[in-house]
């Protein structure tokens, strides 16, 4: 179990052996610091106070200073908690040594953390790094997490974050790898690899914890926590791809999501959670809930109460509680009485035990001193892989006349409230960052051009000025206007109904349009904007995302050419908010969308996306001939010669689809089935093969069993979902 030696196995099971029931269910209950003294309410309420208006972040703030953070110090020592949200090596070692040197067996604490994209060395968030399409950096970049979380105590990460997204309304599209679960499949390997592989120290590692298990990115309408409804071979062939790709990995840990698939929470269901995850998949490791979502059981309606609650979510195989403590209230009771049997209890401690063993926990509890400083100042490799990562996920969605890459010493407006702010580079969900690491727009634009004059002009939210508008019109010549959501407006609970740029930023665009000046759009976004009007009028549009640290040098080597962009689309982007949920993998449907009126098409908007999936411009262009396809016993061969046909080097996402035109089930338009990334100079070309397995021309039927069946197979390669070279095959297995 977990890659233990036959030693730590029998040192696990001697360990369980020993416990009390108490001490047990102390394994697992997770607690975070409780706020207490200085409010009259629970301090749930004083949050939801403070969102929605009833008092004002000033007056939380001014509460706050009054309060004290409990640390459960008295349940540590009584062996009644198993894991902590902490971030602070120095109280990580105070309650570690509570934990290791006060209670009766002495069991390590695991301290587990939201590590999405970076602790201190933040870079992109997933959605735009997964747009690199390059597993090496996907797994660098968790690696630097990984050791630098561990300098800080946090030896679990809860990341990597794998939902298969195709709504952009949601918020939570920005934590994930996007829309495809090829793609999503890759990523999440590589996180695992990055986060788990290196353990060369116990200081280099730390525990992945898959998220959310499994569906919560096909939340209905795009609205986070919502009911999720599917078809199982939607299930099967889409949404729990990633997690049984990272699971043969050998992510240590899961989480399971938040909402109900078919009608059974995931938190209580145990056919996603035993019978799936960890009889069918195999898993070894332990699985956590989200926050509070035991609890949530009850509101659902699946579960009477706490005790049915928790009973049920046992039974269902949830190893952990987050944050109700009601496995620590109403476990034992259930055992004595014979509601639950101590078997769930023994073997969900079982895992958890051999997660802790796996880490090192036992043999080294504590942060060291000198790791507790070691990234006191971040080391330059960390901060260049950062950079590199924002480099890559940077994409150029529109170039009209070549207005890029701009001259070193053009004269520059720079527009916009976001390009002169190094809080709003970081995306959502980063918790560990410090500001004096980041690099605004502005930064970045200034070191790398000679003449830039910054212009807030407006932003997201508030007025424009209009005299600041004139005054870059008059100034530039050129305008890059940085513009887009705050990280606010997207990650958790960031639903958003309308996906236009917020605010009055279109209006923005229109008076910079009106100065004659080229206008270069740049974007800051969680999410994959309805960008129809932008398309239609703004000549340049690039794609920023929210890139971490480094953004500011990132944006500044794009548009400047010392970085040619190769980012690619990870998720398709609407031409109208209206289009959600918008998809490459689709079905075709019997009546494909085209200009007729009787096919499926909205009648106020043509067929199609705006930007499909894996798109992307570069400083030169790129094509695709002599493709070819042919067959083994096992096999199928792709090959295809992409050739360099502009005056810039650069890098090329080479993407390889398949259709199964005919099958028992409807199968979708085109799947993603591999993709390469190559580096050319201008005039030259490579020849790019790619080896699909026979055994991977499959797919799932809703009875969950995989499928190979006889018959026509089309091949498509090329730069993009929409953008291919297609050659077909007759295909008998």
């Amino acid at each position: 179990m977990n890659g233990l030696t036959k030693e730590q196995k029998q040192r696990v099971e001697e360990l369980l052996s020993r416990m009390t029931l108490d001490e047990k269910i102390g394994q697992m209950n997770q607690e975070s610091p409780s706020i207490v003294g200085g409010f009259d309410v629970p301090f749930e309420e004083l949050i939801e106070m403070m969102t929605d208006g009833r008092i004002s972040k000033e007056e939380f703030g001014r509460i706050m200073e009054s309060a004290q953070q409990d640390f459960h110090e008295d349940m540590i020592r009584e062996g009644g908690v198993g894991s902590l949200m902490v971030q602070d090596p120095v109280k990580v070692n105070e309650l570690q040594k509570i934990a290791v040197e006060e209670s009766r067996l002495g069991i390590p604490l695991i301290f587990g953390l939201d590590v999405i994209h970076g602790f201190r060395s933040v870079y992109p968030i997933a959605i735009a790094e997964a747009g690199s399409f390059d597993t090496d950096l996907f797994e660098r970049t968790a690696g630097m997490a990984a050791k630098e979380s561990r300098a800080a105590g946090v030896a679990w990460h809860f990341a990597p974050m794998v939902d298969v997204a195709r709504d952009a309304r949601w918020g939570r599209v920005s934590e994930g790898p996007g829309e495809d679960p090829f793609l999503g499949s890759e990523f999440a390997r590589a996180k695992v690899r990055g986060l788990q592989n290196d353990q060369s120290s116990t200081e280099n590692y730390v525990a992945a914890c898959l998220k959310h298990y499994v569906g919560y990115g096909a939340a209905e309408a795009g609205r986070d926590y919502n009911t999720v409804s599917m078809a199982m071979h939607v299930f099967y062939n889409n949404y729990l791809k990633p997690f049984a790709a990272a699971v043969d990995e050998g992510a240590q840990t899961v989480m399971a999501a938040f909402n109900d698939l078919n009608g059974v929470p995931c938190t209580v269901n145990e056919f996603l959670l035993r019978k799936t995850l960890k009889e069918s998949l195999g898993f070894p490791g332990f699985v956590v809930s989200d926050a509070n979502a035991i609890r949530e059981c009850v509101v659902h309606g699946i579960a009477e109460d706490d005790v049915d609650a928790g009973i049920k979510a046992a039974a269902a195989g949830m190893d952990m509680d987050m944050g109700t403590e009601i496995y620590s209230k109403h476990l034992k009771e259930a055992v004595e009485s014979g509601k639950l049997d101590i078997s769930v209890i023994d073997e969900a401690v079982r895992r958890i035990l051999s997660v802790k063993m796996w880490l090192g926990l036992f043999e080294h509890p504590y942060v060291s001193e000198e790791a507790m400083h070691r990234y006191d100042t971040l080391p330059k490799e960390h901060t260049d892989l950062a950079l590199e990562a924002a480099e890559k996920s940077i994409v150029l969605l529109k170039n009209e006349n070549h207005v890029l890459p701009l001259k070193k010493d053009a004269k520059i407006a720079l527009v916009g409230s976001l390009a002169d702010s190094r809080t709003e580079i970081i995306g959502a969900w980063a918790m560990s960052w410090q500001e004096k690491d980041c690099v605004s727009i502005r930064e970045g634009m200034e070191q790398t051009f000679e003449n830039v004059r910054y212009f807030p002009c407006g932003g997201p939210e508030g007025d424009i000025s209009m005299d600041e508008v004139i005054a870059a019109g008059d100034y530039g010549d050129v305008i890059v206007a940085v513009l887009g959501e705050l990280d606010s407006m997207s990650g958790e609970a960031s639903s958003r109904t309308d996906i236009t740029i917020p605010g009055r930023q279109r209006e923005l665009l229109e008076m910079l349009m009106h100065t004659g000046k080229p206008v270069v759009l740049v974007l800051m976004n969680g999410r994959p904007l309805a960008l129809d009007w932008e398309d239609q009028f703004v000549p340049v549009i690039v794609e920023a995302w929210h890139l971490g640290i480094r953004m500011g040098d990132a944006v500044a080597h794009v548009l400047s050419g010392d970085k040619n962009p190769e980012g690619r689309l990870s998720s398709t982007f609407p031409k109208v908010s209206g289009q959600c949920p918008v998809y490459y993998n689709a079905m075709n449907t019997g009546r494909p969308g085209s200009k007729s009126k009787f096919t499926s098409r909205y009648l106020d908007i043509a067929p199609g996306p705006l930007y499909p999936f894996g798109y992307g411009l570069s400083y030169t262009e790129y094509a695709y001939s002599e493709l070819s396809v042919t067959e083994t016993s096992a096999d199928c061969w792709v090959s295809v010669k992409v050739t360099n046909t502009g005056d810039a080097a650069g890098r090329e996402t080479v993407q390889f689809y398949l259709q199964d035109v005919t099958g028992s089930l409807v199968r979708p338009v085109k799947e993603l089935k591999g993709f390469r990334k190559i580096s050319l100079e201008p005039g030259k070309s490579e020849n790019v093969i790619f080896r699909l397995p026979k055994k991977d021309m499959g797919f799932y039927d809703n009875d969950g069993r995989y499928r190979l069946e006889d018959g026509l197979f089309r091949f498509y390669v090329g730069g993009s979902s929409e953008s291919c070279q297609m050659a077909e095959l007759r295909i008998a297995f």
